[in-house]
């Protein structure tokens, strides 16, 4: 199988060039627990295959009882500090505080670090050998046993101690054979059932081909010198755990492979037909199904005659072989007519080919000697149509008394053929039906074991990521755990990840659970208020308090957060209060002053009647009812108004009164008015109201806050835009994360404040994709210098960037878009290259399917250019107004 990489990191650190990368959000926010949605782990290093495990033991409700009720035994300290005890109690003190975290942390994730340590001193070797998945879970349950093991010994009262984790994970199966002539008995113990799945279609066939190995006929001869045995399932466990083998050694190659066929298992999975007390009806039943199946290929091989006849490589249905016989019989010929163009083209070739037997006169050319005569090739008169050549097959030589005995008997072999070839198809149906019901009779349905979890590798054999689909039984609903990342599912997403088949994910290991053991989930209850108990009234006291201190220490870290904004906030406000020098700007027609120019115009006659003041109102009361109604329409977004008008982007996005007033006075105020005596005079009045303004009215803060959408939103999205039409993938890439991080603030304030969302999602999305197809392309030269320069851009630009994409479990299009991006990577496993390649792929692919969905710390944003106001929205308007004419991604 694949690797725990976190227990050969320091080997790998998997190469990574920026491991700094992987860090928290520093806005602790981000990750702030969310309404009780379960807690997610931390990836702490390539340990996505703890948190599967952890997570689906987690919630199993008796197991997680079992742990957080777990007491240390009292002697510890006197104990002899051998190696089991120096490792488990440690273990399982710091698996009590996990799981008291999952339960009670205002964290939308913990950190399992302490944990993950203890194991990766426990599956280190000499030579840093890495570990395999199901090892990890048998191990994990060995230190568990151990632990509850010296608890038990401890409380025993004269009797043989009880461990609850050999009574909740650990059966018994009967194995009954011959070996040599010579019949067996034993009893075994069980933990995990190991699985093969090469070669079977859905559980029940590995399950069957499990207990049944070798010629199992010799158990009831006396006399026979075959071996073979049955396994019998004396008594099973509450929780039943398959391992699912789909890796195995390809000798060829010399390297694991892993098994990608698609393999079916149920939710509700029936266990009677393995059951030892069950097994004279079995052995009846088994015997009736392989005698059904023997006669089902029979039928099969029949059929097969029928739909695939002949006797060459090519082969059809019988039935359409007689109806072309048919339709051949009943064909009337047609004659051949030259006429019209036809004609034309016939006595064309004949006389080409005449002229080429005639040969060149003497006078076009010099005359040669036979010696030197080449033979002259005649492609037209060798290819010449014959005049009789019928315009389709027909036969030529039949009598309507044989064509009606022929039609008659293809008739009736083609009726005889579908009933024959629908009789077959029918008692194949029937025996696929009676094979399929033979165990469901109501004696054979006693043992339900209800899936529980579902643990799912995807990648290769030497590279790849886990996560695990739980049932939530009391939501009855699945959820998806994904390191942090804790989402709604549901059957047909587990169905298509895990059956395999689909991409390279698929599961590698099935837990269920007794479904008619009910205390394996149920949930707590208060004795004396009989109510349930939920959160951390679960905890023990001692946990409770641990749990508490954490929270304390996250309360803390946001009120930290908040402190440190609000004092860079005050900062700034100070800041904007510091008079500035005014920068002169050229005299330019902006659309701001479009409207203000015509305003003045069409309060002229209240200007001369009562003066520059009355003038003044009319013309700004005019001006805002025509931004008011702009604010009100729906524009194509070539023709944004917000970036044209600033005030119509403060009117819907609620701004403060007091901050629309003094925007259009700045409009009005502004030196540039001065066209004519009278601008000028309406200029000097809009000035003189500003400078009565005092500091305190308008709120500085929201004031710039709004002020510098036009500059910094409409630049980002016209420079990301700008680079990705001309190809400029590697630099429009940062543009595009700051300008869906920085919109996506705007949008979280009110939905008139950013850009379409989904517009930048598609551009971010596709330079993405672009850029790994361009990296693979490199690889693929297998220069090395290309190589190379292929895996810088994979490592630092986009492996970093895919947690962004990851976030948002909702935005379908972003994942199927990083599973492609992976899939690309992946298909190069199965291929043949050289060894020096195929050890840069092994290093670099954990890191491609097992990145941490934490958002990366990047550098600082790239600097921005210099646009004014009028050239920005002439710009923005061109590039929307080509996007408009090539529509992105469906819009």
């Amino acid at each position: 199988i694949v690797l725990e990489a976190s227990i050969a990191e320091n080997k790998a650190s998997l190469k990574r060039t920026h491991p700094e990368v992987w860090s928290d959000s520093p806005n602790p926010y981000d990750r702030k627990r969310q309404d009780n949605c379960p807690v997610g782990l931390k990836n702490v290093g390539n340990t996505c295959w703890f948190s599967a495990v952890i997570q689906s033991l987690f919630n199993l409700l008796e197991f997680r009882r079992l742990v957080l009720n777990f007491n240390p035994p009292a002697n510890a300290q006197d104990l002899p500090r051998n190696q089991k005890e120096h490792r488990n109690l440690p273990f399982m003190r710091e698996l009590r505080y996990l799981f008291a975290l999952l339960v009670g942390s205002k964290r939308k994730y913990v950190d399992p670090s302490r944990a993950v340590e203890i194991l990766k001193d426990a599956f280190k070797s000499n030579d840093s050998q890495q570990q395999d998945v199901s090892e990890f879970t048998h191990k994990l349950l060995d230190w568990l046993e151990d632990a509850f093991q010296i608890k038990a010994e401890e409380e025993r009262d004269g009797e043989k101690p009880k461990n609850p984790m050999v009574e909740l994970f650990y059966g018994r199966f009967l194995a009954v054979g011959v070996l040599e002539g010579k019949k067996f008995e034993n009893t075994e113990m069980f933990g995990q059932y190991p699985l093969q799945v090469n070669g079977f279609k859905d559980l029940h066939e590995c399950l069957e081909a499990a207990m049944i190995e070798g010629e199992i006929e010799s158990l009831h001869s006396e006399n026979s010198a075959k071996s073979g045995q049955e396994h019998w399932f004396t008594e099973l466990p509450p929780v039943l755990t398959f391992e699912l083998s789909r890796f195995e050694f390809n000798q060829a190659l010399g390297r694991p492979e892993k098994i990608h066929n698609k393999l079916e298992f149920p939710p509700i999975l029936y266990l009677d037909r393995y059951m030892h007390k069950n097994r004279e009806i079995t052995r009846i039943k088994r015997d009736e199904i392989k005698r059904l199946k023997e006669y089902l290929t029979v039928l099969q091989q029949r059929l097969e005659r029928y739909l695939s006849y002949g006797s060459g490589p090519k082969r059809f249905p019988l039935v359409d072989v007689l109806q072309y016989a048919l339709e051949f019989a009943s064909s009337k010929p047609v004659s051949f007519s030259l006429c019209g163009d036809s004609i034309f083209i016939f006595h064309a070739l004949n006389e080409h080919s005449t002229t080429e037997q005639q040969g060149p006169s003497s006078s076009d050319v010099p005359s040669t000697s036979p010696v030197q005569r080449s033979v002259i090739h005649k492609p037209f008169t060798q290819s010449r149509i014959p005049p009789d050549l019928p315009m389709h097959p027909a036969p030529r030589h039949i009598t309507e008394e044989e064509l009606s005995v022929l039609e008659g008997c293809l008739h009736r072999w083609r009726t005889e053929v579908e009933n024959d070839t629908r009789d077959l198809q029918e008692s194949i149906s029937r025996i696929h039906r009676t094979i399929e019901l033979m165990y469901s009779d109501k004696t054979m349905v006693q043992v339900p074991y209800r899936l529980h979890a579902v643990l799912v590798h995807e990648g290769q054999a030497n590279a790849g990521h886990y996560w695990a689909y739980i049932y939530d039984h009391h939501q009855n609903r699945w959820m998806k755990y994904n390191d942090i990342s804790v989402t709604k599912s549901t059957w047909e997403e587990l169905e298509r990840d895990s059956f395999g088949g689909y991409r390279n994910a698929s599961a590698y290991c099935l837990m269920y659970i007794n479904d008619k053991e009910q205390y394996l989930i149920q949930e707590e209850f208060n004795k004396e208020t009989g109510q349930i108990l939920v959160g951390m009234d679960t905890l023990p006291s001692d946990l409770r308090d641990y749990v508490k201190e954490d929270n304390k220490r996250f309360e803390k870290e946001l009120e930290e957060w908040d402190a440190e904004l609000a004092q860079k906030t005050q900062q700034e406000k100070l800041l904007s209060q510091i008079p500035r020098a005014p920068a002169p700007s050229p005299v330019m027609l902006t659309p701001n002053m479009q409207g203000i120019i015509m305003a003045i115009g069409k309060a002229r006659n209240v200007y001369d009647r009562c003066g520059p003041e009355a003038g003044f109102f009319k013309a700004i009361k005019l001006e805002y009812t025509r931004l008011l109604k702009l604010a009100q329409e729906d524009p194509p977004p070539e023709c944004d108004y917000r970036l044209r008008h600033a005030i119509v982007y403060f009117i819907q996005n609620q701004a403060p009164k007091k901050i629309i007033e003094r925007t259009l006075l700045e409009q009005f105020g502004d030196h540039n008015l001065s066209f004519d005596e009278r601008c000028r005079n309406i200029m000097k009045v809009a000035q003189a109201k500003l400078e009565m303004i005092k500091p305190d009215e308008v709120n500085m803060e929201e004031y710039e806050e709004h002020s510098s959408y036009l500059e910094a939103g409409c630049t980002w999205m016209l420079n990301l835009m700008l680079l990705f039409l001309h190809s400029s993938y590697m630099e429009a890439l940062l543009y595009l994360i700051y300008a869906y991080q920085n919109n996506k603030e705007l949008l979280s304030k009110g939905p008139y404040r950013g850009h379409d969302e989904e517009l930048i999602s598609h551009y971010r999305r596709e330079c993405l994709l672009k850029l790994n197809e361009h990296a693979a392309a490199l690889f693929e030269s297998g220069d090395d210098q290309e190589v190379n320069n292929g895996l810088i851009i994979m490592n630092e630009l986009i492996v970093p960037c895919l947690p962004l994409l990851l976030v948002d479990e909702m935005e379908e299009k972003d994942i199927v878009a990083v599973e492609d991006m992976r899939n690309r990577w992946c298909s190069y496993l199965g291929q043949e290259m050289e060894p020096n390649l195929q050890e840069k792929l092994t290093d670099f692919l954990p890191k491609l399917l097992d990145c941490s969905t934490e958002i990366k710390g990047f550098n600082d944003p790239p600097k921005l250019p210099s646009y004014s106001t009028h050239e920005l929205c002439e710009r923005y308007a061109r590039i929307m107004l080509s996007l408009s004419r090539t529509p992105a991604d469906g819009r």
